[in-house]
């Protein structure tokens, strides 16, 4: 077949080799930046058996409106991954946050060798070893699933956008929204729509759709304490994590997931915290609230900053707060981030980003330490992690 793969930056690239080693013709734009493949120009005066794009192109991009519609890059990756051996169980997670921690929570728990493929890199387990570390675009998935071939296991996978449905189960990590393709599509909708193709579907509280699992139809919360009962798996589990939002539903959605994969959730008790997800620790007088991850939004900084204040006392705390150069899809807005700050009312905030004086996480905490000699410093700096 000819195929015409949009986007080169965004997996595209890793989409049109893996067209190419399966036989087909291949041709390539890069519709962002414009500097590698074949011109705009050049393509439509082409024709195509297939196109494919990315669900956040916009729909009115002329080679879309001259080849579409295109198929995106999740049902091609699906696709590519055929219809043969697959790794089992499966599990696909997307959602705006949530999904790491609903990740690492799920691999915790799955028995024998597995891959586990996030946005802090793709691990072999139960090594916990890691391997490399890519983006989680839907290409992504192909060398992820081919190593958990290769090793017989079992294999966990984070997406953004929406998943492939090449799983056994496909789980929503949020049902929080922003706009997508010029701002003509919301995320939750192609989301849900790329969902709905999934074998079984685990959903967080506030959406419904057919046929899908809601995962507090298996599991109740009070306090840090998570009680579960789906599939004939019966028990509970108290750990001090859940008791805070931003983990709650992640170990809530994990222990549906493992409800229904067979699998007895009780050792999410002693799951700790991860690097970026409020994960805290002491540097002589100053205790670090690290919560900077690709998932920072106004509602998980507000909550690292009350957990801080929780475990410090009420002395002065640095806010090291904004985004490392546009590189998450949905953004941490300057009216958002000053938002936040009025709510928060640090005793000093270090603004993060293009043309502040702290470009990155680590410029941000340099200068934090440098004014915080006792008290807690709170990072909610939005960033892959």
């Amino acid at each position: 077949m000819r195929i015409l793969v949009l986007d080169t930056i965004h997996g595209g690239a890793d989409l049109a080799g893996a067209l190419r080693d399966a036989g087909h013709q291949v041709d390539e734009v890069d519709v962002y930046r414009g500097q590698t493949g074949i011109t705009v120009e050049e393509a439509l005066a082409r024709t195509y058996d297939l196109v494919t794009a990315p669900v956040h192109l916009d729909p009115d991009h002329p080679l879309l409106r001259c080849h579409g519609p295109a198929v995106s890059h999740h049902e091609m990756v699906k696709w590519v991954l055929g219809d043969g051996r697959l790794p089992h169980p499966f599990i696909e997670i997307t959602g705006a946050r949530g999904k790491t921690t609903t990740a690492h929570a799920l691999a915790a728990l799955l028995p024998g060798p597995g891959i586990l493929h996030t946005s802090t890199g793709t691990y072999r387990y139960p090594e916990r070893e890691r391997l490399w570390r890519k983006s989680i675009t839907p290409a992504s998935l192909i060398p992820a699933v081919r190593e958990a071939e290769r090793i017989g296991g079992w294999l966990v996978a984070e997406e953004s956008l929406g998943v492939t449905a090449a799983g056994d189960v496909a789980v929503l990590a949020s049902s929080e929204d922003y706009p997508v393709a010029a701002g003509k599509k919301n995320a939750i909708t192609e989301k849900c729509r790329l969902l709905s193709r999934a074998r079984t579907v685990v959903l967080p509280p506030g959406l419904d759709l057919p046929g899908a699992v809601a995962a507090g139809s298996m599991v109740s919360s009070e306090g840090a304490v998570c009680r579960y009962s789906g599939n004939g798996i019966r028990g509970s589990f108290e750990n001090p994590l859940y008791a805070l939002p931003g983990y709650r539903t992640p170990l809530a959605l994990a222990a549906a997931t493992a409800c229904i994969l067979g699998v007895d959730p009780s050792p999410l008790g002693g799951f700790a915290a991860l690097p970026g997800r409020m994960a805290a620790r002491r540097e002589g007088d100053i205790l670090i609230v690290d919560n900077a991850n690709s998932g920072t939004n106004m509602m998980t900084t507000v909550e690292a900053a009350r957990y801080a204040r929780e475990l410090s006392g009420d002395g002065a705390l640095t806010l090291v707060i904004g985004e490392e150069a546009r590189a998450v899809c949905e953004g941490f807005s300057r009216n958002e981030i000053l938002r936040t700050v009025s709510t928060v009312r640090p005793t000093a905030t270090v603004y993060v980003g293009e043309g502040y004086p702290a470009a990155t996480l680590e410029e941000g905490l340099d200068a934090a330490r440098k004014i915080t000699p006792a008290g807690a410093i709170v990072l909610a700096v939005k960033m892959w992690r």
